[in-house]
C-alpha cells in the first residue's frame, strides 16, 4: 500500500511513545482512538512506527512490535491481517534505527495500540522508546 498521498501531518493526540520493556517481557503502548468504528477514512490514514537504534539488544535477539485493535478499548487482539515488524541485535549488541509506515486494513476496529516484546535474554533496552503515530 502506498503512502505517497499522505501529507505527513501529525496530530499530538495521535502520537504515543512507550519505552521498551525489559528482556523477556512485553507491554502495550497507549491507545489511539481512530474515532470511527470501521472503514470510511481509515484507509486514507497512514501509521508510522519509529524504533530507535539500540546499543544493548543482544546479538540475534529481537524486539517485536505488533499492531493490536479493539472495539471497546479494553479487550485487544492482533489485527487481521497481522501487521508486525522486528529489529534484531547484531554483534556488538546493536540494532539499527528503523521506521515503518503502513496503512490500516479495512476491518481495523476503533482503538489501536502496539504491543512491544523483547525476546528473553535480549538485554536491557528500557532506556529506548518506540513512537507510534498517525499521519494524515
Amino acid at each position: 500500500m502506498s503512502n505517497e498521498f499522505v501529507r505527513n501531518l501529525t496530530d499530538a493526540d495521535m502520537v504515543v511513545t512507550k519505552e521498551c520493556p525489559a528482556a523477556g517481557a512485553n507491554h502495550n503502548t497507549g491507545t489511539i482512538d481512530l474515532e470511527q468504528v470501521t472503514g470510511g477514512q481509515i484507509e486514507r490514514i497512514a501509521a508510522e512506527i519509529e524504533i530507535p537504534a539500540t546499543t544493548t539488544l543482544v546479538d540475534t535477539k529481537k524486539i517485536t512490535l505488533k499492531l493490536l485493535d479493539s472495539a471497546n478499548d479494553s479487550s485487544y487482539a492482533d489485527v487481521d491481517p497481522l501487521i508486525q515488524t522486528t529489529v534484531t541485535g547484531t554483534s556488538g549488541n546493536v540494532s539499527a534505527a528503523k521506521t515503518v509506515r503502513f496503512r490500516f486494513p479495512p476491518g481495523v476496529r476503533r482503538y489501536v495500540q502496539l504491543n512491544i516484546a523483547v525476546e528473553s535474554g535480549g538485554g536491557n533496552n528500557t532506556a529506548k522508546s518506540v513512537t507510534f503515530r498517525l499521519l494524515f
